[in-house]
C-alpha cells in the first residue's frame, strides 16, 4: 500500500507541476502579448501606409494561392487579390489539377490564354501543364498556373519557379484579404535594419456569416453557427495572445498557411515547401530559422502584424472540423520529430531552449497529458482515493483561469481592432467563452489524440475540406 501511495504522490506532483507551468506561461504570454499589442498601435497609430506606394524601396512581391476544388469561392476572391492597394504585385493562382469547373470559371471570367513560358524548376513539383495570363490590362497583375496535383506544398514550390518577385505570400485561395494587407505585411521587410525578416505573419479572422461581395468583407458579423462562433474565440487566443506573445521575443515557429509572407531566396536556399508533411507551413519556418543559425546569418526575425488582415471561411460542421484537427496534428508531430535536433539544444539559443520545448511539451503533448490525467482521475474515483473539497476547488480554479484568459482575449481584441462593434456578438463570445471548456474544448482534445494515432499508423493524408462558399448576405 505504501509504494501505491508513493507512486499516486509521483503522479500527483507531476500533473501538479505540468498545470502550475502551463498557466504560468500562459499569463506571461498574456502580459507579453498585451505589451506588444499596446507598442504596435502606439508605434502605428499614424503612419500613412500609402507612402509606401511610392517608395523607391517598396519590394515586389508575389502572392501564391494554390487553388483545388474552389470553384464556388476563386472568382470571387480572385477579384479580392486583384483589388489589393498595392503596386509591385503579381498574383499567381496555382490550379492544382482540381476537379471541379476551378480553371474553367478563371478562364472564362478572366479572359486567360495560355503563354509561352520559360520555367525554371528549381524547386521540386509536379508537371506544369501550362501558364496562363489575361490580354485584358485589368488583368494583367494576374498569371495563372495549371499543374499536375500534387498537394498544397507541391504547388507553393511550382507558384515559387513561376514567381519573379523577391518576396512571396502564400494564402489560402478561399480567404479574403483586406485592401491594406500587403502594405503592413511589407513593413517590417523595409523597416528592419539590424535584423534579417524571413517570415512574417498576420491575424487570420473568421468570415463565416459575415456580409461578403465584390471579393471583400462588406460587413462583420458573428458566426451563427456553435462551431464556427467557439473558433472565433479559439483564432483570438491563438493569434492576440499566442503569436502577438511570442513574435515580440523573437520565438515564433508558425506562420499561418493561409497567410505569411516569406524572404523567396531564403525560401529556395531551404529547398521550398516538404511534400512529405501536412504541416508544410510550420515546417518551413522552423527549417528557416534552423538555416539561418546552421549558417551563423547573423540576426534575423520572423515578424508578426496584430492588424486582422485575413479573413477565412472556418469548418464548420464537425467532420470537417475534425479531419482538420487530426491535420494540424500530424503536422505539428512531423514539424517536430524532423528537426529533433533542436531540442534543448543551446546552439539554436531560443528556438532550441524556449519554442522548440514549448510546443513539445504544451502544443503536442498536452492533449495526451490531459487525457492521461482523465483516466488518472477516474482511477482515484473508483478505489476512493479524491479529496472531492479540494478537487472541486482546483476545478473551479481552472475552469475560472481558462475562462478568465478568453476574456482577455476578447478584451484585447475589442479595446485594440474592434472587428465585432454588435454588444450581442460581445454577449455570445463572453457565452460561449463560459462554455467552451464543457463542449469544444473536449472534442479538441478528442481529434489531437486522433491525430496522434493517425501519425502513427502512417496516415499522411490531407483529408477533404469540404467548403460552403461565401454568399452575400443582407440585413
Amino acid at each position: 500500500m505504501e509504494i501505491l501511495y508513493a507512486l499516486f504522490y509521483f503522479i500527483d506532483s507531476i500533473i501538479f507541476v505540468f498545470g502550475i507551468v502551463v498557466l504560468s506561461i500562459y499569463i506571461i504570454m498574456g502580459m507579453f502579448s498585451a505589451s506588444a499589442l499596446y507598442r504596435y498601435i502606439h508605434k502605428n497609430r499614424f503612419i500613412d501606409y500609402t507612402a509606401i506606394l511610392s517608395s523607391d524601396i517598396a519590394p515586389h512581391v508575389s502572392i501564391l494561392a494554390p487553388a483545388y476544388n474552389e470553384g464556388k469561392n476563386v472568382v470571387d476572391n480572385v477579384r479580392s487579390l486583384m483589388s489589393l492597394n498595392y503596386v509591385n504585385l503579381e498574383i499567381i493562382i496555382i490550379n492544382d489539377g482540381s476537379k471541379d469547373d476551378t480553371m474553367q470559371k478563371l478562364i472564362a471570367n478572366y479572359q486567360l490564354r495560355p503563354i509561352n513560358f520559360a520555367i525554371n524548376y528549381q524547386l521540386a513539383c509536379n508537371e506544369i501543364r501550362g501558364v496562363y495570363k489575361s490580354d485584358n490590362k485589368a488583368f494583367q497583375k494576374l498569371i495563372v498556373i495549371d499543374k499536375v496535383n500534387g498537394g498544397k506544398a507541391d504547388a507553393l514550390n511550382a507558384g515559387i519557379n513561376i514567381s519573379s518577385c523577391e518576396l512571396i505570400m502564400s494564402i489560402d485561395v478561399d480567404c479574403i484579404i483586406e485592401s491594406d494587407a500587403v502594405l503592413k505585411m511589407v513593413k517590417p521587410f523595409i523597416e528592419e535594419t539590424d535584423r534579417k525578416v524571413i517570415a512574417s505573419g498576420g491575424v487570420i479572422r473568421v468570415a463565416n456569416n459575415c456580409d461578403v461581395g465584390i471579393g471583400k468583407i462588406n460587413k462583420v458579423r458573428f458566426p451563427n453557427k456553435l462551431i464556427a462562433g467557439f473558433q472565433v474565440l479559439e483564432y483570438s487566443r491563438a493569434f492576440i495572445l499566442g503569436r502577438m506573445a511570442w513574435s515580440k521575443i523573437n520565438g515564433l515557429l508558425l506562420i499561418s498557411g493561409a497567410f505569411g509572407m516569406f524572404n523567396k531566396e531564403l525560401v529556395i536556399k531551404v529547398g521550398g515547401y516538404n511534400h512529405n508533411t501536412v504541416g508544410e507551413d510550420m515546417e518551413l519556418v522552423v527549417r528557416m530559422r534552423t538555416y539561418m543559425h546552421d549558417n551563423n546569418l547573423g540576426k534575423y526575425i520572423v515578424s508578426f502584424i496584430p492588424d486582422p488582415l485575413c479573413w477565412t471561411e472556418v469548418p464548420d460542421t464537425l467532420n470537417v472540423l475534425g479531419r482538420q484537427r487530426n491535420r494540424w496534428t500530424r503536422g505539428t508531430m512531423q514539424t517536430l520529430f524532423i528537426h529533433k535536433k533542436i531540442f534543448f539544444n543551446p546552439k539554436y539559443q531560443l528556438l532550441g531552449m524556449v519554442s522548440y520545448p514549448y510546443w513539445f511539451f504544451f502544443e503536442w503533448l498536452a492533449p495526451i497529458v490531459e487525457v492521461f490525467g482523465l483516466i488518472y482521475f477516474a482511477i482515484l474515483v473508483f478505489l476512493g482515493f479524491v479529496n472531492w473539497p479540494f478537487f472541486l476547488t482546483l476545478t473551479a480554479l481552472v475552469y475560472s483561469f481558462a475562462f478568465m484568459l478568453t476574456l482577455f482575449s476578447i478584451l484585447y481584441e475589442e479595446a485594440t481592432f474592434n472587428a465585432y462593434k454588435r454588444k450581442t456578438d460581445i454577449l455570445k463570445m463572453i457565452a460561449l467563452a463560459l462554455l467552451e471548456p464543457f463542449i469544444y474544448h473536449p472534442m479538441v482534445v478528442f481529434w489531437a489524440i486522433k491525430g496522434n494515432l493517425s501519425y502513427l499508423k502512417g496516415d499522411n493524408a490531407w483529408g477533404k475540406m469540404d467548403r460552403t462558399g461565401f454568399a452575400t448576405k443582407k440585413e
